[in-house]
């Protein structure tokens, strides 16, 4: 990794690029399938012709004549694709039409037309199985794009008639997307924006600005992951679509800039290649895993500095928030009813789990039943039933007490000897600093000290960022608490409408099953579907109800009352 700081602006791009062709064009014999064995031939085909693509988009985002490194690699990719051992193999391999055509394609471009390799190509396209066997959408498009780039005339659908059945296209819940997937999608906006050189007829409906929101959440994620391959392919894309002002684009470029190594080269993700491939060949293997993302960052840079694509104003961020009363007020009743058939040590969370998202939603009676169930049944309780429910439950217990104006002397005496106890602290961790919150909003805690105490902790929590890359996985493995946990923690964090927390969100709400409970456990006993359901509906409840609240306000009282007092 490059441990010097990276530069801003053009001249860092500009170094980006110089220094990734270099290093491709100094490995050039590698894209040579002439060269490779026979388990490489086809990953060397693929290289030449990314390779051939780098440099044929050089020549149509660049005004300048070709030179350097770039005509280097031309030279390469001319003389490999003027064997006849390479462009006869398209007569015989038409599945694999897209590999040659590509690379006829970028000598056209680059002005070394070629009429015997055009010929085959026309010949192959004609067949009647090269271009028409079934493809998925986004693979369409790179075959109406190359044909485009070919001027090759087909009697196939337009390019623009195809985007309707991306995945780009229709609503994708970003926490849900692969690394395929998100491949499809930057694959999707390469091709229809012809490399930024034109706007879309995007479909009906479809809203350019939720594609420029995707992709920026996308970028936050990948990032996170140290991906620098999607990275700079979803950097290329916001380019394609004109957008130059991003903070989640600058962020990219800083990483691209930080990761890419001194030579030039940068780095794959794991995978890239079959072990088999390199057959123990350390500087084979070095190649192959970062090729691609080094022709990525090559290809970002000159995205950023063509004068000719497309450039226009940041589309608005959509700004669509989620109905959440609903599903709230459903799953508070379920949750009340729920606990109210549970000892203390399950039915305390559940009951103050109603009450909070009850009080959200500005309906606090929803909880009255299990607050008062269990208000009366501990009223003369040991503390030790109350210090093993833990402070976030009792503090939030007793708020929705108080909010109902019902009575439990053993919390209250509970609640009074941890006071007693925080108030002596010199401070406290950042995992203690809402329950500190909490008794100040109940008034156990001079709201001066509790400000005090909690100075500095909410500095040591991580970031949104951190938090939000573990969602993925989180999904997949239908870990529902842990996704209602990080969509509360986001929501604190200020990301409320943020794209991967109403995703997020989305995903959570079509858990929610007909009687107000939320998850599906797939098993069939059902005490352990009971048990599962109510820890899920505990956590999904106060996710939502945090979210609920309005995230320029405060969720605990602690602020407000500060303010009264300091007045």
């Amino acid at each position: 990794m490059n441990t010097t700081q990276p530069g801003s602006g053009s001249a860092q791009r500009r170094a980006v690029e110089d220094r990734a062709v270099a290093w491709l064009a100094a490995r050039r014999t590698l894209i040579d399938p002439g060269n490779a064995g026979p388990d490489g031939v086809l990953f060397a085909r693929k290289a030449l012709i990314e390779t051939a693509f780098l440099v044929g988009l050089r020549a149509r985002l660049d005004p300048d004549p070709l030179d350097g490194d770039y005509a280097t690699l031309l030279d390469q990719v001319q003389d490999i694709t003027a064997r006849p051992s390479y462009r006869e193999l398209i007569a015989r391999d038409e599945a694999a039409f897209l590999l040659y055509a590509g690379t006829y394609a970028a000598l056209r471009l680059c002005g070394r037309d070629d009429p015997e390799f055009r010929r085959i190509i026309e010949r192959t396209a004609a067949s009647g199985y090269a271009t028409v066997f079934e493809r998925i959408p986004y693979r369409q498009l790179d075959l109406l794009h190359t044909l485009h780039l070919c001027q090759i005339e087909h009697s196939l659908p337009a390019l623009d008639d195809v985007l309707p059945f991306t995945l780009l296209c229709n609503g994708p819940n970003v926490i849900k997307l692969t690394d395929s997937d998100i491949y499809a999608i930057t694959h999707t906006i390469f091709y229809a924006t012809d490399f930024g050189l034109r706007v879309p007829r995007w479909p009906h409906g479809f809203d350019p600005a939720e594609a420029v929101e995707l992709l920026e959440a996308l970028l936050s994620l990948t990032r996170g992951r140290e991906n620098a391959d999607l990275v700079g392919e979803l950097l290329c894309c916001l380019l394609c679509l004109g957008v130059r002002e991003s903070r989640e684009a600058e962020r990219a470029w800083n990483f691209i800039a930080a990761v890419q190594e001194p030579d030039g080269r940068v780095n794959g993700p794991q995978g890239v290649v079959h072990p088999k491939l390199a057959d123990g060949d350390d500087a084979y293997q070095h190649w192959a895993t970062g090729y691609h993302t080094t022709i990525v960052a090559a290809l970002a840079a000159l995205l950023d500095r063509s004068p000719r694509t497309v450039r226009g104003p940041r589309p608005a961020a959509p700004r669509t928030r989620p109905e959440l009363e609903r599903p709230i007020r459903h799953a508070v009743v379920w949750l009340s009813d729920t606990g109210m058939r549970k000892e203390p040590g399950r039915g305390l969370p559940a009951a103050a789990a109603a009450a909070y998202g009850a009080t959200a939603v500005g309906e606090p009676d929803l909880a009255r039943p299990a607050l008062l169930h269990f208000a009366e049944l501990l009223a003369d309780a040991d503390s030790d039933v109350w210090q093993a429910s833990g402070m976030e439950v009792a503090g939030e217990f007793a708020a929705g007490l108080r909010a109902l104006g019902i009575p439990c002397p053993s919390l209250d005496t509970f609640l009074a000897s941890t006071a007693t106890v925080v108030g002596r602290l010199e401070s406290v961790p950042p995992q203690a600093a809402r329950n500190v919150h909490r008794l100040a909003e109940l008034g156990l805690i001079p709201p001066r000290r509790a400000i005090a105490l909690t100075t500095g902790a909410s500095a040591e929590q991580r970031a949104p960022e951190a938090a939000a890359v573990l969602l993925p996985d989180a999904w997949r493995e239908y870990r529902l608490g842990h996704v209602a946990g990080t969509v509360r923690e986001l929501v604190r964090a200020g990301w409320a409408g943020h794209r991967v927390t109403r995703d997020a969100i989305a995903f959570v709400l079509a858990q929610q099953s007909p009687d107000g409970a939320f998850g599906h456990p797939a098993r069939d006993d059902p005490a352990s579907r009971e048990r599962a359901r109510l820890s899920w509906t505990q956590s999904v409840v106060t996710a939502l109800a945090t979210a609920h609240l309005d995230p320029g306000t405060p969720h605990s009282g602690l602020e407000a009352t500060t303010a009264a007092a300091l007045s």
